[in-house]
C-alpha cells in the first residue's frame, strides 16, 4: 500500500505521535502500508516554510525506500524560487503540498501558479489538503478557512498541465471535481481520508463518475490514525483490482515509481 497523505515532524497546536521517520514506519508496518508520501507538519505554521523542508530532507535520509518527500512551498515568500530549486534538485522531493490559506496566498494568484508550473515542467505531483484541522478543532490563536471546492477547480483549470492531488477534504461529489463530464480536465486526482464508503459511499461515487484510476489512498497520519482509511478499503463496494489501484496502483503510477 502506499499512502499518499502522511506527515513528519511538529504541528504548532497540539500534539503528534509517529512523527518522527522511525516512528511513523513502526506504525506503518503495523497497518500493513508499504510507503507513504510524507511533508513537514511544522512547515504549515512556520513563517519561512524551507526549514520544515530541511527536517524531513533529514529525517527521510536512509528510508527513502519507503518515505517519498513532498516539499511545503509558499510562493507568497521571497525567496521560493531558491528554495523550489534545492528542495527539487538536492533533497530529490517528489511533489509539493500547498497551504494557500495558512500562508497567506491564493490558489490562482500569479506566484502560485508560476510555482504550479514550474512544478508540473519537473512532472512534480503537486497536492493541495482542503483542511489542516476540522475547523471546529482549532486553536483559538487561528481561524482558517478550508480551501474550497471552487478554488481547487480553478487552480486545475489554470494549470492544466499539472497533475494535482486533492486531499483531506469532502463533499466532492457535489461538485464539479466529482461528476461525470463536468468538462475539467483530468489532472486531478483525490485521495479517501475524508471520504465515506458507507453511507453516502462517496468512495464508490467517485469511482463511477471519475473512474478508478483517480482515487488515492491517504490516511492523514499521524494527524489521523490510518484505521479509518483502512476500513473505508475494505468495506468499500469494488472488485479487488479496483482496491488494489486504490490502494497502490494509481499511487505507483502518478509517483513515477
Amino acid at each position: 500500500m502506499i499512502d499518499v497523505n502522511a506527515y513528519l515532524g511538529h504541528f504548532a497546536f497540539r500534539q503528534l505521535r509517529h512523527n518522527t521517520a522511525a516512528g511513523l514506519l513502526r506504525l506503518m508496518d503495523r497497518k500493513g502500508i508499504e510507503r507513504a508520501v510524507v511533508s513537514s507538519a511544522a512547515a504549515i505554521t512556520y513563517r519561512n516554510a524551507q526549514p520544515g523542508n530541511e527536517e524531513v530532507a533529514a529525517e527521510v535520509r536512509g528510508h527513502r525506500d519507503r518515505l517519498i518527500p513532498f516539499a511545503v512551498l509558499n510562493p507568497a515568500y521571497a525567496d521560493w524560487r531558491h528554495d523550489f530549486r534545492v528542495c527539487s534538485e538536492e533533497f530529490g522531493v517528489r511533489g509539493l503540498r500547498l497551504y494557500p490559506h495558512w500562508h497567506g496566498y491564493s490558489l490562482t494568484g500569479e506566484a502560485c501558479l508560476e510555482l504550479v508550473r514550474a512544478a508540473a515542467a519537473r512532472r512534480m505531483p503537486v497536492s493541495v489538503p482542503f483542511r489542516v484541522e476540522d475547523r471546529r478543532q482549532q486553536s483559538r490563536l487561528v481561524d482558517v478557512a478550508d480551501v474550497s471546492q471552487e478554488e481547487a477547480i480553478a487552480v486545475a483549470r489554470a494549470v492544466p498541465e499539472a497533475q494535482f492531488i486533492f486531499g483531506n477534504g469532502s463533499g466532492f461529489v457535489s461538485s464539479a471535481l466529482g461528476k461525470r463530464d463536468s468538462g475539467l480536465a483530468a489532472n486531478y486526482s483525490i485521495e479517501i481520508s475524508l471520504l465515506t464508503a458507507l453511507i453516502a459511499n462517496e468512495i464508490g461515487q467517485l469511482i463511477q463518475n471519475l473512474g478508478e484510476d483517480r482515487i488515492l489512498f491517504g490516511s492523514g497520519m499521524p494527524f489521523h490514525y490510518p484505521d479509518g482509511a483502512l476500513l473505508k478499503l475494505e468495506v468499500l463496494e469494488a472488485s479487488a483490482g479496483v482496491k488494489a489501484k486504490i490502494a497502490e496502483g494509481n499511487a505507483r503510477r502518478l509517483l513515477g515509481l
